[in-house]
């Protein structure tokens, strides 16, 4: 006669949804490791709970929020320093864009940059350090280009292209220095970062202008993007999925417009990129979902 134990043992396993468990899958930091997650959060003040779920579960040192939508006054600042993140860079508004570094270390020199002749908050910058490492973080919102990819009767496309080519002559004249960008760049460059490459070559976000200035930018710093440096084309690699996808897991149309990049002397350096899918199914959840960097210093 089996044992009880031996029942247990034949019973089927429990179906698990992988979506539900996803941040268990991202290990903690190895040792030494800077964690940086950047997140296009879509209204810090609606979503600060999947932030602070975030905090909890992944520990980053640091969070890079965009799309806060917050002026700085009403900013959630008590919420998420109790989360562990007491160091704050803010540059917000009312209703549209924002950036904001939060730190569990402090922040110096922080400050917000300004694009095309616009003071709407899309650009945020400050230095921390790590294991006696200065480290100049870079928080950026691309603007998204609006629907129709055509700068003569689109002016929200025409301001992205602008935006692109100020960065590229930007970086292209600075000089070397340790430095992580990260952000929605609102770009997916590669063939693999979409559903549907054939599909989508007119489609805003990636139009080969859009691809091809991103690129630009890239190469003007010498700049490595760590996804790409860790998981090579033609694996598929998304970050964003659109609200209008009633079911966003069973089409999975996603695209990869979120970005980490880091200078050359940390290339050698980049342990782990994460990409927090799960996150997209959570409780009130942004179509953006966290990228997560582990480098060693």
């Amino acid at each position: 006669m089996p044992s009880s134990r031996s029942k247990t043992s034949h019973a089927p396993a429990p179906k698990v949804d992988p979506f539900a468990y996803a941040l268990r899958a991202v290990p903690p930091a190895p040792p030494g490791a800077l964690r940086i997650a950047t997140w296009n959060i879509n209204s810090v003040r609606l979503r600060q709970g999947i932030v602070q779920k975030l905090a909890k579960l992944a520990a980053p040192d640091v969070i890079c929020l965009q799309e806060t939508k917050s002026p700085d006054e009403v900013f959630p600042r008590e919420a998420l320093a109790k989360a562990g993140y007491e160091h704050q860079a803010i540059l917000g508004m009312k209703g549209y864009n924002g950036v904001a570094i939060l730190s569990r270390r402090k922040l110096r020199d922080w400050a917000g940059r300004e694009w095309c002749g616009k003071a709407d908050c899309r650009h945020v910058t400050a230095t921390t350090e790590h294991n006696g490492i200065a480290i100049e973080l870079h928080n950026v919102y691309v603007p998204a280009g609006g629907d129709i990819p055509d700068p003569k009767v689109n002016p929200r496309f025409d301001h992205k292209l602008r935006f692109l080519r100020e960065q590229v002559a930007h970086w292209s004249g600075a000089k070397n220095g340790t430095r992580i960008l990260v952000g929605d760049l609102n770009v997916a460059p590669c063939e693999a970062d979409v559903w549907s490459h054939k599909q989508l070559l007119d489609v805003v976000s990636h139009t080969p202008v859009e691809t091809d200035l991103l690129k630009e930018m890239l190469a003007a710093h010498d700049w490595v993007d760590t996804a790409r440096h860790l998981v090579p084309e033609p694996t598929r690699l998304y970050t964003w999925w659109s609200y209008r996808n009633q079911d966003w897991k069973a089409s999975d149309r996603g695209r990869r417009l979120d970005h980490i990049w880091v200078t050359p002397d940390l290339k050698s350096q980049v342990k782990a990129v994460h990409i927090v899918k799960g996150a997209r199914g959570w409780k009130q959840p942004s179509d953006h979902v966290p990228v997560i960097l582990d480098v060693v210093l």
